[in-house]
């Protein structure tokens, strides 16, 4: 085997594998020790804008990983409404999945190919190895999207530049609150992941209530349910659980919403189920 490379050269790989776009959970980077920061700082509507830093993973006109998903659990982040302007998030974003789905606005003025133009991007994934105090990990084609007309390309080989966010309320019009229920959900584990949230965009809390029977009242009774990653959340139970099921979610804001019966009687895994509940 020949000798591992040196300091210099490792640097340069990085570098190189930085530039071509890697996953964002596999971006690690020295930034000189760790900083501090207030999560909060992240969660004013409208405020100053901050500095922080980007960079992008996957392929340049992507929507991030390979399965456009992410540490979220988000399907079909290529589709309406993400439309490939996702973002991973380190931990004052990302929030331990609790900063899942919430909206910034983003720009970049200093890189001659910015254009300085604003635009929205979506947290769906998470980014561990933070280059700044606020690090957002673009999709290829949201880091493209900073650039004047035409230097996309140009932009992207940039690798990390220093940008400017504010969070603004998520928009996401013609749509309503989704339930997806995750595979090997079954009548004692259930885990539904929550999508299309109007607003925060971000879900702190989740509660179920059953029916009596299988096509029953409602007990009247909430259980809560508990993050199981990103945006999923699960219930483990020691009896059969009887649907249709109510669900009940909690935003940043504090502000709740109830889909009754959203999840039907003859409920399956790996199903979508469209609420008929926003937050306005």
């Amino acid at each position: 085997m020949g000798a591992p490379p040196s300091l210099p050269a490792a640097a340069a790989l990085l570098l190189l594998s930085l530039l071509a776009g890697v996953h964002c959970r596999e971006a690690q980077l020295d930034v000189g020790g760790a900083e501090t920061y207030n999560a909060s700082d992240a969660a004013v509507y409208w405020g100053p804008w901050q500095k922080a830093r980007a960079t992008w993973y996957g392929q340049p006109n992507g929507a991030g990983p390979d399965d456009n998903g992410g540490a979220c659990g988000f399907k079909h982040t290529n589709q309406y409404p993400f439309m490939s302007m996702g973002s991973c998030g380190n931990q004052p974003l990302f929030k331990d999945g609790k900063g899942c789905g919430s909206c910034y606005k983003i720009r970049c003025t200093k890189d001659k190919s910015c254009s300085g133009r604003a635009e929205t991007v979506i947290i769906t994934d998470m980014n561990y190895y933070p280059v700044s105090k606020f690090h957002f990990d673009l999709s290829g084609t949201a880091f493209g999207r900073l650039a004047k007309p035409g230097l996309n390309d140009k932009l992207r080989h940039s690798g990390i530049i220093d940008i400017e966010f504010t969070r603004v309320p998520c928009e996401f019009p013609g749509l309503k609150i989704g339930f997806h229920v995750e595979e090997y959900s079954n009548p004692v584990y259930f885990a539904v992941l929550v999508e299309y949230e109007d607003g925060d965009g971000d879900v702190v809390q989740v509660d179920l209530m059953e029916s009596k029977t299988a096509h029953g009242p409602a007990t009247g009774r909430w259980t809560p349910m508990r993050e199981s990653w990103g945006n999923v959340w699960r219930l483990d139970t020691n009896h059969r659980m009887q649907a249709p099921f109510s669900i009940r979610i909690r935003n940043e804001s504090g502000k709740t919403l109830v889909a009754h019966n959203v999840i039907p009687a003859n409920w399956r895994p790996n199903t979508f189920y469209r609420s008929f509940v926003q937050y306005s």
